[in-house]
């Protein structure tokens, strides 16, 4: 059973205790969407200063990428490979952490709000499979330590995936 921990204040001890409630969270659940929704539920009541959290899920058949499980405002349902920072992290196969949106070549903007945004690949057998995007009001919301933490998150669900 999940139980939730309160946070200390101390930022890689608290992305520590959040990879910690994702793993007890998804252990003995095989279901992707469920996992999924959890996920972005769970990093939207953690993380601050972000008003969109959720997955984009790659889909072979059309190389798109399609809307999974977030927390937000309704968003773009479908993104090409190759188009904006979702779409350019799936072609590049790595994270894409984008300061200002606004500067970014061909950003979609799904919210007019968003101003900084950080993408993760999410990979099964080394196919990636679908990508994490976090979207911020702030311009420079998302730094190193965000960037190393959300990675291990990811890890930790792709192992339920």
């Amino acid at each position: 059973m999940f139980e939730v921990e309160s946070y200390s204040g101390k930022r890689e001890k608290d992305y520590e205790m959040v990879i910690k409630q994702l793993q007890a969270l998804i252990e003995d659940e095989t279901n992707q969407i469920a996992n999924l929704a959890n996920a972005s539920a769970l990093l939207n009541q953690f993380l601050n200063d972000v008003n969109w959290v959720g997955f984009y899920l790659y889909e072979k058949e059309s190389d798109q990428l399609v809307l999974g499980p977030f927390q937000g405002l309704p968003a773009c349902v479908r993104i090409p490979n190759g188009r904006g920072v979702c779409g350019t992290s799936l072609k590049e196969g790595k994270t894409m952490r984008i300061e200002n949106v606004h500067e970014f070549p061909g950003h979609i903007a799904c919210d007019a709000a968003s101003q900084s945004e950080i993408v993760i690949p999410i990979r099964s057998s080394n196919d990636i499979i679908g990508v994490l995007d976090i979207d911020s009001p702030s311009v420079g919301r998302f730094d190193e330590t965000d960037e190393k933490y959300l990675k291990k998150f990811i890890t930790t669900l792709e192992k339920n995936l």
